[in-house]
C-alpha cells in the first residue's frame, strides 16, 4: 500500500504516516502540499494520504479543509492523533531567521517572542524543509522534532519550545471513496447548503442534537462561489452504521437539498506517541 504525506522526510506528517504504511521504509512517498496529497489519492497514484486536520493550539488546518471540500471521490478511513514536541535547531546559537511550517511557528510564538525577538520568522512548506534550510545556512534556525538534529551539523538549541505542553495534532488518513466505511466511532461530513437565511446553521445541527449525537467539530469555510457563501465541516461522535446517524444525515440532506452533503465516512482514532 502506497502512502503519501507532507515531505520531505522527518515532518510530523511523516511520523504520523509511519503508523499507517505497511512498509514505513519504502511505502511512504512525499508531496509538497496537502493539495498534492489529496490529488495523488483521488487520481489513484496513492492508496492512502495522511494530512493534518487540526492542532490543539492553532486550530483547524484550512488547507486540508478546503482540499476535502474541493475534491470528489475521497473518504476518511482513520484518524491519527500525535503529540507535537518542537525543538529549536541550528548550527549555532547565533542566527537571524527561524524557518518552519507556519503552524509550527505559530505554536511557538510565545517562546520566540521571549527568547529570540529579533529573529525573522520564515514560513516554509514543512518543518523538515526548515531543517534543510538550517543545515545549508548557519544564519537560519529551524523548529522541528529534535530527532531531526541527529547525526549532522545541527544542534538542539532549545527543547520543548511549543507554547503549550499539551500540543497535539490530529491527522486524517484519506483513501479512495470505494474504501469508505460506515464502521467507526466518529464520522465526518462536508455540507454545502447553497443557501443563507436566519437559523440555517441551527437547522443543520438540530438533526444531530435531536438524536443525542455529539458534535465534536463544526467549522465554516468560504465556498468560493460568492462573498458570504459558506460550507460546513462537521465531525460527530457516532458511526454511520448507527440508525440514528443515518436518520440525521437524511434530515441534513433534505435541509441542504439546494446544495450537497458529502459523507466522508466513519473511522476510529489511533493515538501515536
Amino acid at each position: 500500500m502506497k502512502t503519501v504525506t507532507l515531505g520531505p522526510s522527518g515532518t510530523y506528517s511523516h511520523r504520523a504516516a509511519t503508523a499507517v504504511a505497511d512498509d514505513p521504509e519504502d511505502g511512504i512517498s512525499f508531496a509538497e502540499s496537502v493539495r498534492g496529497i489529496v490529488d495523488a489519492v483521488a487520481e489513484g497514484r496513492a492508496d492512502r494520504g495522511v494530512v493534518p486536520i487540526e492542532n490543539s493550539i492553532e486550530g483547524s488546518v484550512t488547507e486540508t479543509l478546503d482540499a476535502l471540500a474541493d475534491t470528489d471521490g475521497l473518504a476518511v478511513v482513520r484518524e491519527v492523533v500525535t503529540p507535537i514536541r518542537h525543538a529549536l535547531l541550528g548550527q549555532s546559537s547565533s542566527f537571524d531567521v527561524v524557518a518552519s511550517h507556519s503552524q509550527a511557528l505559530a505554536q511557538c510564538r510565545e517562546y520566540l517572542d521571549a527568547h529570540h525577538p529579533g529573529a525573522d520568522r520564515k514560513a516554509v512548506a514543512s518543518t523538515a524543509q526548515g531543517v534543510e534550510l538550517a543545515r545549508e545556512d548557519g544564519s537560519v534556525a529551524a523548529i522541528a522534532h529534535p530527532d531531526n538534529a541527529a547525526g549532522d551539523s545541527l544542534r538542539v538549541l532549545g527543547e520543548d519550545v511549543q507554547d503549550r505542553t499539551s500540543n497535539t495534532t490530529r491527522f486524517f488518513v484519506v483513501a479512495p471513496e470505494r474504501d469508505r466505511s460506515d464502521a467507526g466511532g466518529k464520522s465526518s461530513f462536508v455540507v454545502y447548503p447553497n443557501a443563507n437565511y436566519p437559523g440555517l446553521l441551527l437547522e443543520l445541527l438540530e438533526p444531530f442534537a435531536d438524536r443525542d449525537i455529539n458534535l465534536s467539530r463544526v467549522e465554516s469555510r468560504p465556498s468560493g462561489e460568492r462573498l458570504g457563501d459558506y460550507l460546513f465541516h462537521i465531525d460527530v461522535d457516532a458511526g454511520l452504521y448507527e440508525q440514528r446517524t443515518q436518520d440525521a444525515v437524511d434530515d441534513l440532506e433534505e435541509i441542504a437539498s439546494e446544495g450537497w452533503v458529502r459523507q466522508l465516512g466513519s473511522y476510529d482514532t489511533e493515538h501515536v506517541a
